[in-house]
């Protein structure tokens, strides 16, 4: 019955549909359309706009045109808002931490304190979030499984990832449970995480229209990361780490948006 589910996962990621006329990154028959609390108070933004910062090493806020905000890798730095969520993932404290705000409402590890595989997939405002886990290293532990979360933003029209801690090539079975990603945020430290040629690898899996370069360590490693993918990916620079997105203005070829943290 596995197989049989992810040869659907697989092939419902597969079709090509549009991002502004897929609702999901995964195309789910019967899945009732979210809606939005009325208590919401919308930020500054379009109805199809979500606005991006770069808060710095794996760190991003996700802004939706409702206002929800969610902190990616948290390790007690959110640049100084109350995010209404936050992701974490195991591999090293600065993706973490054991002591988030009490009063941050949603609080997803990347991996199962209890053992076992995370699994997240909820609604947070109008931002439906969820994870797919993948295998960390851990040092003379050996393979950790489970211990690293992809996480996947759906948001105004667009499917955002976050790779986290990636530590080994995506098999079938976690492409078809990714689905559709137009934007991926992707660690190119090229050891910590993978080499840059294995990245540039699970980036073509991908096949996203924008990638956000993380999880570097000074420029060196950075240039290094956009000499291995300039046949791939257009290069953009931008001087501030905000960059408001929409599915209507995905570019046509591939783009390696680097995104300046604080």
């Amino acid at each position: 019955m596995r197989k049989l589910f992810l040869t659907a996962c697989l092939f419902l990621s597969a079709l090509a549909v549009p991002a502004a006329a897929q609702g999901d990154c995964l195309a789910i028959a019967g899945r009732e359309p979210r809606a939005v609390p009325a208590a919401f108070e919308p930020a500054k933004l379009a109805a199809e706009e979500v606005r991006l910062t770069f808060l710095g090493h794996a760190s991003f806020i996700i802004e939706s045109p409702g206002g929800t905000r969610i902190v990616t890798d948290y390790a007690g730095y959110s640049g100084g808002i109350l995010p209404d969520a936050v992701t974490m993932n195991r591999a090293h404290t600065s993706h973490f931490t054991d002591a988030p705000d009490p009063a941050i409402k949603h609080v997803l590890r990347g991996w199962n304190p209890d053992g076992g595989a995370a699994v997240h997939d909820l609604e947070v405002g109008d931002i439906r979030v969820r994870n797919v886990t993948t295998d960390i290293r851990g040092g003379m532990a050996g393979r950790i499984k489970d211990g690293n979360s992809i996480f996947v933003f759906e948001v105004a029209g667009l499917c955002i990832g976050h790779l986290g801690h990636l530590h080994h090539l995506l098999g079938p079975e976690h492409v078809g449970l990714i689905g559709r990603l137009d934007i991926v945020l992707v660690p190119v430290d090229g050891g910590y995480t993978m080499g840059q040629a294995e990245m540039l690898e699970v980036l073509k899996t991908l096949k996203a229209r924008i990638v956000i370069p993380m999880h570097y360590f000074g420029p060196a490693t950075l240039n290094r990361f956009i000499a291995t993918v300039s046949q791939t990916y257009e290069l953009e620079t931008s001087t501030t780490p905000e960059r408001i997105v929409s599915a209507a203005t995905l570019p046509d070829r591939p783009k390696l948006l680097v995104l300046p943290g604080y």
